[in-house]
């Protein structure tokens, strides 16, 4: 063989090597992923795909089909403003500290790039629709289209109310926890009302078609550039209002209650529970119309769900399109002796769903089990779609080794936060455990074994047979930054 025709061989060679020592290469001009996120707020894992026998939700389960089911994720912190700040910023409340529903996000943290915001500042088109930052408190600098359609659908609603005298509605009840007229809404109370509403005359419905909307003008106008369309859910947050059509779904009859030992709540420390004495009183009846209610909300969500879903398909996105489904935290439907809503570092309230669908992924239709947190999505997202991370240190960590394999080693716990008043609550999470310090401990300590007992009935903080559990979990919770 002559010397150039060696050359040229050994030239094709590696040429031919260069794709697997160095796989990016080139995919500057390849078309990036796009992102379809899906926040669902006061969404609790109450759902088909995570085993639920009363839940109806066939397109967040035909979504978790597409994607890895991560049934142990946690938020940071069960309230809306703090965990949503948190998962877009990618820091822990501790970091960004915002830890109520008045602070605007970039109070303490500054011109960060939030999730969206990177996404923006790297070519991605950006579009919001509904509730992704807390209420009222949206990020100008994330988006090139924002919108809340729910006002508009408000105003509606409203007139139609004053052209009604009075709505008769089968097995439709309020619960007050003071003195009103059930019309009037109020902070405080469990409220629950059916309506002869169409889907797409509801605040989500509306939120829905605006956001498939959006997406098929982009895809018109746009050719070739990526999209970050978030759509942000109200329901299943109270009110429970929806269409009368998701309440007849759902037998009342049917519903499970809690069942709380009757010494459940007597090692629990005071400072973690916030029982109401007035919710306390319902009877089992007015329980299982609550949570009737509660299923209803979230069987009108996943329809509006399958809105977005089925325009994926439509337009065939699938195998380009990266869906993210979360729950902001979860949502407490009478556990504990009688515990409704969130701010809890219980499990129903710390923990939430979290789906990923992403093209390629070797996971797809499995369930994860191991342990992680909304603070992990962020990098998750920058790995999948080729973006450098931000300027800025995240707190989480890429997921991207379980969405191709579901079972591989994962050591890292999860952290949620709790502030009542100027005591600041946290608990770690670990597959097996969770532990909980309420004022570093002056205040009491929780631990709770998962393997034994789920539903956290047996405080073993103060039992000396576990004293080596609890001294590794506060060397966990050693761990939390604290700036």
């Amino acid at each position: 063989m002559d010397l150039r025709r060696r050359e040229f061989l050994k030239r094709a060679g590696e040429l031919a090597m260069l794709p697997l020592l160095f796989p990016n290469l080139g995919r500057t001009q390849a078309k990036r992923l796009n992102v379809l996120f899906i926040a669902v707020d006061d969404l609790n894992r109450r759902l088909g795909c995570f085993g639920d026998p009363f839940a109806k939700t066939p397109n967040i389960d035909r979504l978790a089909e597409r994607g890895v089911i991560f049934r142990r994720a946690y938020c940071q912190y069960p309230l809306c403003n703090p965990t949503r700040t948190s998962l877009l910023s990618g820091l822990y409340p501790t970091q960004t500290r915002i830890m109520d529903n008045n602070t605007p996000p970039r109070t303490y943290i500054g011109d960060i790039a939030f999730l969206p915001q990177h996404f923006r500042q790297h070519g991605y088109f950006t579009a919001r629709v509904g509730k992704v930052y807390h209420g009222g408190m949206d990020d100008p600098a994330s988006w090139d289209i924002s919108e809340e359609p729910r006002r508009a659908a408000r105003q509606r609603q409203r007139q139609q109310e004053r052209r009604r005298q009075r709505v008769e509605i089968d097995e439709a009840k309020t619960i007050l926890v003071s003195s009103g007229a059930p019309q009037q809404q109020q902070v405080g109370r469990l409220e629950w009302r059916a309506t002869e509403n169409d889907d797409a005359d509801e605040p989500d419905g509306m939120i829905a078609r605006r956001a498939v909307q959006i997406l098929e003008e982009h895809l018109k106008d746009r050719k070739g550039q990526p999209f970050f369309i978030a759509v942000g859910f109200h329901k299943p947050h109270l009110p429970w209002v929806v269409p009368k059509r998701y309440f007849d779904m759902h037998d009342p009859a049917k519903m499970s209650l809690p069942k709380t030992p009757p010494d459940d709540l007597a090692d629990i420390p005071k400072v973690a529970l916030t029982l109401r004495p007035e919710e306390q009183k319902m009877t089992d009846d007015e329980k299982r119309l609550a949570i009737r209610a509660y299923y209803a909300c979230v069987s009108f969500m996943d329809a509006q769900v399958g809105v977005l879903l089925n325009a994926l398909d439509k337009h065939k996105l699938w195998d380009e399109t990266v869906v993210v489904l979360w729950g902001d935290h979860g949502f407490h439907l009478g556990e504990h002796g009688g515990l409704w809503r969130k701010m809890t570092l219980f499990e129903e309230s710390a923990g939430a769903p979290l789906i990923i669908a992403a093209p390629n992924a070797k996971g797809r239709g499995k369930s994860c089990e191991r342990t992680v947190e909304f603070v992990d999505i962020y990098p998750t997202l920058c790995e999948l779609c080729e973006l450098p991370m931000p300027k800025h240190q995240l707190s989480g960590k890429s997921l991207l080794p379980l969405l191709n394999d579901p079972k591989a080693k994962w050591d890292k716990p999860a952290f949620t936060f709790v502030r009542r008043g100027k005591v600041l609550g946290i608990s770690v999470r670990t597959e097996r455990w969770r532990y909980t310090e309420w004022d570093e401990g002056r205040l009491g300590a929780e631990l709770y074994d998962h393997a034994n007992d789920p539903n956290e009935w047996r405080n073993l903080a103060n039992d000396p047979k576990f004293a080596g559990v609890v001294k590794e979990m506060k060397r966990l919770l050693e761990q939390v930054p604290r700036k």
